[in-house]
């Protein structure tokens, strides 16, 4: 008796062959031919013949779908890598370094190793819940946005066929450190233990006047009048252009944030002392001097940075006795909160700190706001005192 013959398998369903080499079935089919009339062939690989199919037919979904078959091995973390590495284009220097920090202290180490192809939302999802754990809020929106635009451009280069982060939410993370305020008491013990340094006429602004610490080292003395027009009609004051910052191409943070402001007369007397001083420097430093025309700069002229604004400022909050917790963005809550208790109106405050409104003074400053914001508990006593019996339980 004859065995009986197995089926020929049909036109386009390829072929599998068992690996000897690599110990694998293998699964193959020819799609097409190119034009110098090579095969154009298409495997997929497993331990059994089922697996190896089923790679297969994997393999043949993405060909359908218009996907360039990318590696099996390409892993979260080579999707981060090519993003930094070629993504971050026009971003400022220290964006990209802020993004490097986050990426491979937080997404590589957690979820790096994962391939592309088998990241889920749910890996997401318990990804951002176990940071959220010790990361604030804004920290975790950073990793959400970098994640999800490493995996952008993975996608534009088909190496996935979707992006799972998009599927994802930001969770809660933990509260960060509340910005606070300087109270009148502690703003004079702070300029008085300024007096002698010569970040005075910085501290001296960032306090009477609002400006940004970003906008303030950006200054440049061709934008600063200390005379003024008195003779004019209406006199002109003295006062500065918060034309620039030190953010990347050197623009203010939103456009209404370029305004000119008034110089009260403690800040005129500042800058002039500053100014002579400054000056006293270029001479003693001679050809090793920077002349970038800034009004804030280094020993030798050059442009300040971030880190030696805070170190010098917590100095100097030490040396005030009010604690060294200070960083220098809250000298601009304090002026907010010495206008706000003022009785300054809201409205004239986000003109001042260059806001397009009110809502950001509002919601960035809210803590700082208190005659605005205890109005209306004043207002509803009055009303209900004007009424008899208004305050009577019934």
């Amino acid at each position: 008796m004859t065995e009986a013959k197995k089926p020929r398998r049909g036109r386009g369903e390829g072929g599998l062959y068992w690996d000897e080499k690599r110990q694998r079935f293998i699964a193959e089919v020819t799609i097409g031919y190119t034009p110098a009339g090579k095969r154009i062939v298409r495997r997929g690989s497993g331990k059994t013949k089922t697996e190896a199919r089923a790679k297969l037919k994997e393999v043949l979904r993405d060909h359908e779908d218009g996907l360039t078959i990318a590696p099996q091995n390409y892993t979260v973390a080579d999707a981060i890598d090519n993003w930094l590495a070629y993504g971050l284009n026009g971003c400022a220097q220290r964006t990209i370094d802020k993004y490097t920090i986050l990426c491979r202290t937080h997404i590589i180490p957690a979820i790096g190793a994962r391939k592309l192809r088998e990241l889920s939302a749910d890996d997401v999802d318990r990804w951002l819940a176990s940071k959220a754990k010790t990361l604030s809020t804004s920290t975790l929106g950073d990793l959400y946005r970098c994640l999800k635009r490493a995996v952008n451009r993975a996608m534009a280069r088909d190496k996935v066929k979707r992006n799972v982060v998009v599927l994802c939410d930001v969770p809660t993370g933990q509260a960060g450190r509340p910005s606070k305020s300087l109270t009148m008491a502690q703003a004079k013990a702070l300029l008085d233990s300024a007096k002698t340094s010569r970040f005075y006429a910085y501290i001296v602004l960032s306090l009477l006047i609002g400006a940004r610490t970003e906008e303030l080292r950006a200054l440049k003395w061709s934008h600063v009048d200390l005379d003024g027009q008195p003779d004019a009609n209406p006199p002109v004051p003295p006062s500065i252009q918060v034309w620039r910052s030190v953010r990347a191409g050197g623009d203010t943070k939103t456009r209404k944030s370029r305004r000119t402001l008034a110089l009260p007369e403690r800040c005129v007397a500042a800058l002039r002392r500053h100014r002579r001083i400054q000056d006293r420097k270029r001479a003693e430093a001679g050809y090793r001097w920077q002349d970038n025309d800034l009004v804030f700069c280094t020993a030798l002229g050059g442009e300040l940075l971030a880190g030696n604004v805070r170190r010098t400022f917590r100095r100097l909050t030490r040396k005030a006795d009010i604690g060294d917790d200070w960083t220098p963005r809250e000298l601009r809550h304090s002026f907010v909160s010495l206008l706000s208790s003022s009785g300054v109106r809201i409205e004239d405050i986000a003109d001042l700190c260059g806001h397009a409104g009110t809502r950001v003074t509002e919601a960035v400053y809210r803590h700082q706001l208190r005659p605005v914001l205890l109005d209306g508990a004043v207002a509803m006593d009055q009303i209900f005192d004007a009424r008899k019996g208004g305050g009577q339980a019934a």
